[in-house]
């Protein structure tokens, strides 16, 4: 049992991900973007299919073919596996908290 507001971590100068549930087929995780954005140089380019949601704050997806995707508060996205993305924003000044569910 847990909260998944609880134990917000503050002051961080990076994403925080918290690991809630894994096993062979599926990994859920809390995600904690405190106004980051992933980094320039790389992209994403994970081997499981990722359903993420934004439970607090927002954020702005892009993906290597240039769609760019804005998230809010209770917005969700499913991005298939080997689609090359990144973070390029999320809300300044505050905690932006995702739910991440990657699965086969």
């Amino acid at each position: 049992m847990g909260n998944i507001f609880a134990s917000v971590p503050e002051g961080l100068d990076h994403e925080f991900f918290d690991e809630l549930l894994a096993d062979k087929n599926i990994r859920i995780e809390r995600i904690v973007s405190p106004g980051h954005a992933s980094p320039e140089t790389g992209w994403y380019d994970q081997e499981q299919n990722e359903w993420v949601i934004v439970l607090e704050g927002s954020g702005t997806i892009i993906f290597e073919d240039g769609r760019e995707i804005k998230l809010g508060k209770g917005d969700y996205l499913n991005i298939p596996a080997h689609s090359r993305h990144r973070v390029v924003r999320t809300e300044p000044g505050a905690a932006t908290i995702w739910l991440a569910v990657h699965y086969r």
